[in-house]
């Protein structure tokens, strides 16, 4: 008698780094442990802690900053640091996110504040932008709270705040920046004075030169890429969605919004690079204050994979430039 397939065991369709795993009967299993296995550097020169910041779905930040600093200090500028994964991995608890956010902390002299933000495929976008709005209301409560978080009170400068948002992270900080427009007036009395985006993830049906021709062996190549978009788009969408292709035919047109100035970063060797360069070029063209930033044959993530790299420490000069020349 044949066996009826009903009964079969489920089967593994999707995998990310080892650490989420997708099955045929829709059941979806994430490792605890990290895909980035390094120590975390923790020397007592930063001091971190987390809070949460949205009750209903348990989301957290994770705040830095300089062990030396003090009230009696001038205020630090506040630097939001969103992860990557392709919003469906990475967190703020990740070593490789903890590490990062301590040299930022530290180089830039900044409070950094790491959000985490919800993962697909359990939630699929815009989830993780709605959560990055959701970080930024919840430092706007701190600002305008008569007992702010005291990591907070005289010590973060809430008129000088950066996000920055590496890889899918990126894109989450491109729609803050045109969800916020310039000057981020509905966040007073915060104010956002710049981004920088680190290999932004974008998408689109169309294959760029960079991830047509990219290699295999990148460190996030094609099948990887396609992945992370097939897990975390609305269902029923292509990757021209307007969350994803940014400058695609169905996404808003840029032209008529006024942003704060901004950073882009990318690897020559990223596959995303190509995608970055266009969205750069096109924001330039159109009179914003873009700065693009191209990191001859590196590979996307370069700066966290290889946090002491000499193209690493290049980038927190060019960062902290960034921050300085914004910050009046």
């Amino acid at each position: 008698m044949a066996t009826s397939s009903s009964s079969s065991p489920p089967f593994e369709v999707e995998e990310c780094r080892g650490v989420l795993r997708v099955y045929s009967d829709g059941s979806i299993v994430r490792s605890s442990n990290p895909s980035f296995d390094v120590p975390v550097l923790d020397d007592g020169s930063v001091l971190w802690k987390d809070l949460l910041f949205d009750l209903i779905n348990r989301l957290h930040v994770r705040l830095y900053k300089p062990a030396n600093c003090s009230s009696s200090t001038s205020l630090l500028p506040i630097f939001f640091y969103i992860h990557g994964g392709g919003f469906c991995i990475g967190s703020r608890t990740w070593p490789n996110c903890q590490n990062y956010c301590f040299r930022l902390a530290l180089h830039l002299s900044a409070l950094v504040i790491s959000p985490d933000y919800r993962l697909a495929p359990e939630n699929r976008l815009p989830a993780a932008i709605h959560d990055g709005f959701a970080a930024l209301r919840w430092l706007q409560a701190q600002a305008l709270s008569d007992h702010p978080d005291p990591w907070l009170s005289h010590v973060a400068d809430f008129s000088r705040i950066f996000i920055s948002g590496d890889s899918a992270g990126g894109n989450i900080a491109h729609h803050l920046a045109v969800g916020l427009g310039a000057g981020s007036p509905e966040l007073a009395p915060l104010r956002v004075r710049g981004y920088v985006l680190l290999g932004p993830f974008f998408g689109g049906t169309v294959r760029t030169r960079s991830e047509a021709e990219g290699p295999k062996e990148a460190f996030l190549n094609l099948d990887l890429i396609d992945r992370f978009w097939r897990l975390s788009i609305p269902p029923g969408s292509t990757t021209d969605h307007p969350l994803v292709n940014v400058l695609g035919p169905w996404s808003r047109d840029l032209e008529a919004v006024e942003l704060d100035p901004m950073l882009v970063v990318v690897g020559g060797g990223d596959l995303l690079k190509d995608r970055a360069v266009e969205y750069a070029e096109k924001l330039k063209e159109q009179g914003k204050m873009i700065e693009l930033v191209e990191f001859e044959g590196k590979q996307h993530g370069f700066f966290t994979i290889h946090p002491n790299s000499e193209a690493a420490n290049q980038l927190m000069l060019i960062v902290n430039r960034f921050i300085t020349q914004n910050s009046g």
